[in-house]
């Protein structure tokens, strides 16, 4: 089957591989679609991140060059030994994890903290970048009749942000800051007027990404080449916001975001990093602030869908681009890093 792997830092490669088959406690799925993540760009720009080089993942027994492809989903068309509470024909979105059920925190149901924690896609297994994908039956969140099959690939995405959410300090009338108006970022905003956000202030430099903000709530959009954000912030807010979302990456933007919070106020690391970042500790220490990260997802799979019914988290306002696989490098990859217009681009599976 044809496949998109990851070999090296720019060196991803469209290939014909061997079709995976389901062991014991394993479905078989022909894939639909795939979006293309900020961590899968990472990967390519910087990368190994999250992917095994030279030794294997320890719970996918993988290492590069690995299928990519974590935001997806298909349809069934074979069940392995055991499998219970799936049917092929069943259309599902794929939960990537893979966590050991066996640390301190698998042991507390904190499955997206595992000691060992891996990604399909990322960190080996049969990713969504291919015709076909093989996963543990555990993974797979069947879809709503209500919804598309394309909504399907951006349940990842929308699990990433309504996690976050429901982690941070926001609640009811609060007010918040996004950092980075990105396709998480975007996410973020729909999942804040979830939680009843009051205010939502969003500093992002692409004028098309700052007008989809607006567009999907946001109260203001600021402009950081054009205006200082946290200034813009504390005049729209008189002290600052309840809750700042970093969702850049970019090591000058984490300052501004703490800076961005009142007192008692609270940054939600949403980000993966390529390097560090620094910040003056006063600034948390003589406030405090707090400061707190978070990663994927966890037990939140049914909600998303359930608000994508309600209209939320849409693929007709997110998706700004569906392509072939063979353009996965030149139309997909190399086009998120030029293109500041797009925001969501799909990967329609090869037949």
């Amino acid at each position: 089957m044809k496949a998109a792997r990851w070999h090296a830092a720019r060196d991803i490669r469209v290939e014909e591989i061997e079709e995976p088959q389901p062991g014991p406690g394993e479905v078989k799925m022909k894939v639909a679609w795939t979006g293309i993540c900020g961590s899968d760009l990472h990967e390519y720009l910087a990368g190994p991140i999250f992917i095994p080089v030279g030794s294997e993942h320890p719970l996918s027994h993988d290492a590069a060059p690995i299928v990519m492809g974590h935001e997806y989903c298909g349809e069934i068309t074979e069940l392995g030994e055991g499998v219970t509470g799936l049917a092929i024909g069943d259309r599902v979105a794929v939960e990537p994890i893979f966590a050991c059920d066996d640390c301190a925190p698998c042991r507390s149901g904190l499955y997206n903290l595992c000691e060992k924690l891996g990604f399909v896609g990322l960190s080996g297994g049969w990713g969504g970048f291919a015709a076909y994908s093989v996963v543990p039956a555990r993974m797979c969140h069947k879809m709503p009749d209500g919804l598309s099959i394309e909504q399907g690939a951006l349940v990842e995405p929308a699990a990433v942000a309504l996690h976050a959410i429901r982690i941070s300090a926001i609640r009811p009338g609060g007010t918040a800051a996004v950092f980075g108006a990105g396709p998480i970022g975007l996410l973020v905003i729909e999942a804040l007027r979830v939680a009843g956000a009051t205010a939502i202030h969003v500093v992002e430099p692409s004028p098309e990404r700052r007008q989809k903000a607006l567009e999907l709530g946001a109260t203001s959009a600021i402009d950081p080449a054009g205006e200082n954000p946290v200034e813009a912030i504390r005049k729209a807010t008189g002290s600052g916001v309840d809750v700042a979302f970093e969702v850049t990456g970019v090591p000058r933007v984490l300052p501004q975001a703490i800076e961005s919070t009142r007192y008692d106020g609270q940054t939600l690391i949403v980000s993966i990093w390529e390097s560090e970042a620094s910040f003056q500790p006063n600034s948390v220490v003589l406030k405090e602030r707090q400061i707190k990260g978070t990663i994927a997802y966890r037990d939140v799979y049914p909600a998303v869908m359930q608000l994508m019914l309600q209209g939320y988290f849409s693929a007709e306002k997110l998706v700004t681009k569906r392509i072939a696989i063979d353009d996965i490098v030149a139309q997909g990859f190399e086009a998120l890093v030029a293109e500041k217009t797009q925001i969501k681009i799909l990967v329609e599976a090869p037949a």
